[in-house]
Parts: C-alpha cells; structure tokens; sequence
C-alpha cells in the first residue's frame, strides 16, 4: 500500500510539474502573439551608397549619405524638362508629387503659374547637374531633427529653347527634407522634399577653384 501511495504521489506531482510547464509555455505564447502584433508591418532599411568601411544600420534610420541622396535626385528629375517646359515641369510634379509635401507642392505649382505668366516655359528645355567636385560630404547634410534635414546641393542648371542656350548658373539650393511615411507603396523612401531652408536658393562663383556664394539675386 506504501508504494503504491508513493507511486501515486509521484505521479500528482509530475502532473503538477507538467502543468507549470504548460502555463509557461502558453505565457510564453502570448506575449510573443503580442509582440507580433504590435510590430510593425513594414520597416524600411537604408542602405548606405558606400559599404567599403562597413555600416551600422538602424531600422527606418535613413543616414546622411541617403538623405544626400534622396534630395539630389528627386529634384534632379523635378527639375529635368526635357522638350518643353510649360508642359514638362507640370508632369514632373504630378509625377513625383509621392515624394513632395503638399506645402511644396503647392509652392511648385505657384512656382509654375508665375513662371507661365513670364514666358519662362514655352519650348524651355532645362537641367540640373551636380557641380564636379561639390558632391556628397557629411557637411552637406545638416541634422536638424530625428525627422528633419537640410540638405545643401551646388548644381549647374542650364536652360535652352529649341537648343539656343538662354541660362547657364551655378546655384546652391538648401533643401529641406523631413521624414514621410504616408505611402510606402508610392514613397518607398519614406522621405519628402519640403522646399527651401533659409533665403532659398544662391547663386555661386567660382574663385580660385573653390565656389563662393555671390552677392547678387538669381
């Protein structure tokens, strides 16, 4: 009887063991469906454009180098009219407009109007392209918030009408870029250009090989 009582003890006792386990384990189960579900369900990682050194990368943590980026060439492409400016600069921004706040957008298309207006867009042909020499460098990405940047780009436009050149500078424009999670399917970046910082745009001279900010207008 002795044994038998024991056996029986030892048995309750492995049950009781059994159902500690099992409360942990649907614990466990629990939190992790949690956890699961507050993720979220889409992350975006940038890559930095140069690897050589290695790289820490963050989640949604877009670095300098891609905020550099991102800023050259989306107003790059808003700025490229290939053909005919009254028609291309519209299509450019509607084409991009995932990429743009609407603040910018409504300023472009200002912008757009008064440039109409003057006759500065029939058969125009215009072009932006990145100064040789004044491209990406840690400076040219200013910090302002975790969501925030000033991005300063020193491009060459060039305008033309039917190929006869009209405009040929050298401007600095101090872009500002925020963090822009609206539309992943649209904006995969995750980023927007939200117009000019400061007094805008500058033009630049060229002095013993290094470029200056002039004094005079645009």
């Amino acid at each position: 009887m002795g044994r038998f009582q024991n056996a029986l003890d030892d048995s309750r006792a492995h049950i009781r063991s059994l159902w500690i386990v099992i409360s942990l384990l649907v614990l466990i189960i629990l939190v992790l469906g949690i956890g699961l579900l507050r993720a979220p369900s889409h992350m975006t990682v940038h890559i930095p454009p140069d690897l050589r050194s290695g790289a820490t990368i963050g989640g949604n943590d877009p670095g300098a180098a891609n905020v550099y980026a991102f800023a050259s060439y989306i107003f790059k492409q808003l700025h490229r009219w290939e053909d005919d400016g009254s028609k291309d600069f519209s299509q450019q921004i509607y084409a991009l407009s995932a990429y743009l706040t609407p603040r910018y957008r409504n300023q472009l298309l200002a912008a757009l109007e008064e440039k109409a207006k003057r006759g500065e867009l029939a058969l125009r042909e215009r072009g932006l392209q990145e100064i040789a020499g004044q491209g990406y460098e840690e400076r040219r990405v200013d910090l302002v918030s975790d969501d925030v940047w000033i991005v300063w780009l020193d491009m060459r436009l060039a305008e033309s009408v039917q190929g006869v050149p009209v405009k040929e500078k050298h401007i600095r424009y101090p872009i500002r870029v925020i963090r822009y999670e609206v539309d992943v399917e649209s904006n995969p970046w995750g980023l927007a250009l939200d117009g000019y910082e400061g007094s805008g745009p500058q033009e630049l001279d060229q002095i013993d090989g290094e470029y200056h900010i002039k004094t005079s207008d645009l």
